[in-house]
């Protein structure tokens, strides 16, 4: 006993020893989680909680693995069929339905085996194993399609964000303009009608507020699709949207690597595969069969060997037709394969063109048109407080600039959306970014 409450106070000393250093850690990992949920959520980051949060990269892989499972499956023989049964059993006369007095009644035991040419289970392991590259490649396509969609949810809100932010920033001048308006009118300096027009004015960008406001709330809700609770994070800073990952020069090269080509790709070989199996079939497949019966004690027991092999007797509208449809099915795949490289190249030039013809646009209105704009309503500002010009022009300055603002912005959008879908054509890191489902080691 004594033994026993040594041991326990010793060990109440080590944990009160020990207590202040685990006090200490308990902290710093607080300190750390609050410091990674109060981060910014940037656009890589969005897409890869995107990627991890995914269940249908998660129903890819299982499908994967479902194929790669029937593929070992399909690579062995058939299961051996046990047949047992009674022959020649008497219904009629002294000797009926007994098993051992007429010399014809035997008790049978058999085993019967399919021998599966050994290349048609190779080419059916084979189909399966295509169809599981099949859902590898479409797992591809999903990752760029759920990387592409979340960086264009996630730059909806960043620009909502951006012009609720100048429309804000205008609604704070247009109640210093309210204010200037009362007192000019106070002070007999103006008129009632510039009171109301500068009201009239905030009015307006309540409205448009309120506007944007639904804009930034439904592109939270659409980023929420892909990340969750994330959404809510502060955003960070925006990617650079002037460089693509592509190059126009050997666009054509580059695309045939494009997940939704490799797609198709792996389906003209799965045809292929199915084309192989169905020429393997025109060889029939041989069964064989060993039965021992059992007679009566008075007579001998006896062994029957048997063959069963199949009579293609009508190979031209069976075998063959099925050969010509499965090789039609090939070129089908090959013809659409073909046609979707085709309108991918042209779809994306057409993008890379508007893409440009964005850049220089936006490049316009950052280099001229809002300078003009900002020097317009700051000329019209200083003939207003000199006397020299009336409210309404300073308004109407106020109008323009915030209309050319936001044409800005939203031009820049348009831009960002072309770049994110340019740019995730590919998936980017795909591979470290949603681990594959355990598989079976025998299926590998």
């Amino acid at each position: 006993m004594s033994f026993a409450f040594t041991a326990h106070i010793n060990a109440r000393h080590k944990v009160l020893r020990f207590s202040p250093k685990f006090a200490l850690a308990t902290l710093v990992g607080l300190l750390c989680t609050t410091a990674l949920a109060d981060a910014p959520l940037t656009l890589h980051g969005a897409q890869q909680r995107a990627v991890e949060r995914s269940r249908l990269l998660v129903a890819k892989d299982y499908a994967a693995l479902a194929s790669r499972e029937m593929a070992v499956a399909a690579g062995q023989l058939p299961d051996p069929v046990l047949r047992i049964g009674v022959d020649n059993l008497p219904i009629e006369g002294p000797d009926r339905f007994s098993l051992t007095r007429d010399f014809m009644t035997q008790r049978r035991v058999g085993l019967m085996q399919d021998l599966t040419r050994a290349d048609k289970r190779r080419l059916r392991a084979e189909r399966f194993e295509r169809e599981a590259e099949k859902s590898s490649a479409e797992k591809t396509a999903t990752t760029a399609t759920i990387q592409r969609d979340t960086a264009v949810a996630w730059l909806d809100r960043y620009y909502s964000e951006a012009m609720a932010a100048v429309v804000a920033e205008q609604t704070d001048q247009a109640k210093l303009e309210i204010q200037a308006a009362e007192a000019a009118y106070r002070s007999g300096r103006g008129n009632q009608a510039d009171f109301f027009n500068a009201r009239s004015s905030l009015v307006m960008l309540d409205d448009r507020a309120s506007e944007i406001g639904r804009r930034v709330s439904n592109a939270k809700v659409l980023l929420a699709r892909w990340i969750g609770d994330a959404a809510q994070l502060s955003l960070g800073g925006k990617p650079a949207i002037d460089v693509i990952r592509l190059d126009a020069a050997t666009l054509e090269t580059d695309l045939q690597h494009h997940p939704e080509i490799a797609v198709l790709g792996k389906q003209e070989e799965l045809a292929a595969t199915e084309a192989k199996l169905a020429q393997a079939n025109k060889k029939a497949d041989w069964s064989v069969e060993l039965a021992f019966m059992q007679r009566g004690s008075a007579y001998s027991n006896m062994v029957s060997v048997g063959v069963s092999v199949p009579l293609q007797w009508n190979q031209k509208n069976r075998q063959d037709r099925e050969l010509t449809s499965r090789l039609a099915q090939v070129e089908q795949a090959k013809a659409e394969r073909e046609d979707a490289l085709r309108a991918h190249v042209a779809e994306v030039r057409a993008m890379i063109n508007e893409w440009q013809n964005s850049r220089e646009r936006h490049a316009r209105y950052q280099q001229e048109l809002v300078p003009l704009a900002n020097s317009r309503t700051m000329a019209s500002l200083a003939a207003y407080r000199g006397g020299k010009a009336p409210l309404t022009e300073v308004l109407a300055s106020r109008r323009n600039q915030i209309d050319v603002r936001l044409q800005a912005l939203q031009l820049e959008a348009d831009t960002a959306r072309l770049w994110a879908q340019l740019n995730f054509l590919f998936p980017r890191d795909s591979a470290s970014a949603h681990p594959a489902v355990w598989m079976n080691q025998d299926s590998k």
